[in-house]
């Protein structure tokens, strides 16, 4: 049986990512017998010089029994890559995030996700369009996943409430740290009618450079990813990125050319994405149309 207590120290110590874990499993066969590991242990099992120091320093501070009921109470299942509620799109991806934390739960349902995401400036046009697609999405049985941010984010996440469906927001925080504050009440709601996920430990501050990395999950978890408005320097552009590398279809919805929010998406459209004019076109696509 999987010992989450080792599981959660791993995701504690900073410089040991999804590569070093798999690195310490296939030569440890377990994170328990690494945790414990001698200097030369970890060494012989690939760790460089700071990711030892890290470990060992971590080691001497952490209470992973305490850490453990930290998550219980926070309401919190902590997922790991055995688990069998892990989300199976997620595990496909090179170098899946060891550990999840989830509030809310996980169904076989959200296998068949689409995600949606843009700009947190959004166009009155572009909130439209957002709540028109996860709306009709929701309806068709398809968990609608984005990032719980302003804008388009949010517009997806209660549109897809709305019409009775699932979501999941995933956050570049802790999920007791939710971003923005203002979004506490629709947390509880996505909590209710799906889930909130991070791979970050719970207290991590949503720090701007988590969210690029925070981005694969959310492409990650679906089939495929719609940007709805999105300028040139957009962060949903960095999970369109992340959905081409994952073998994840690429959708965008096309807007006016003179508006910066229409930028990302028409130059999307320009390189080879879908292009989308009702959530029809990602259904059939997709071969969803009979979820």
């Amino acid at each position: 049986m999987t010992d989450r207590r080792y599981w959660i120290g791993f995701n504690l110590v900073r410089g040991i990512g999804p590569a070093k874990v798999r690195a310490l499993l296939d030569h440890f066969g377990d994170l328990g017998a690494a945790w414990g590991a001698s200097h030369a242990e970890l060494q012989a099992a690939g760790l460089d010089r700071r990711a030892l120091e890290s470990l060992e320093a971590a080691r001497t501070r952490i209470d992973l029994d305490a850490a453990l009921a930290s998550v219980e109470r926070a309401g919190a299942q902590a997922l790991c890559w055995d688990d069998a509620a892990y989300p199976r799109r997620l595990r496909e991806i090179a170098n899946p995030p060891p550990m999840l934390y989830v509030r809310g739960d996980l169904r076989d349902a959200d296998d068949w996700a689409v995600a949606m995401v843009g700009t947190r400036r959004a166009t009155s046009y572009g909130r439209e369009v957002a709540r028109e697609l996860a709306a009709t999405l929701a309806a068709a049985g398809v968990t609608v996943v984005s990032g719980l941010a302003r804008g388009i984010d949010a517009a997806a996440h209660v549109a897809a409430l709305e019409a009775g469906g699932r979501t999941i927001a995933v956050l570049g925080s802790g999920v007791d740290k939710v971003y923005p504050p203002e979004h506490e009440a629709l947390a509880e709601r996505v909590i209710a009618g799906g889930a909130l996920i991070s791979d970050y430990p719970l207290g991590t501050p949503p720090e701007s450079a988590n969210f690029p990395p925070r981005n694969r999950i959310i492409s990650g978890l679906a089939l495929g990813v719609i940007i709805v408005e999105a300028g040139e320097e957009s962060g949903a552009l960095i999970t369109a990125d992340f959905a081409a590398e994952q073998g994840r279809e690429v959708f965008a919805v096309p807007g006016n050319i003179i508006n910066r929010n229409s930028r990302g998406p028409n130059r999307l459209i320009q390189q080879g994405a879908k292009l989308v004019l009702s959530a029809d076109d990602v259904l059939e696509e997709l071969n969803l149309k009979m979820v």
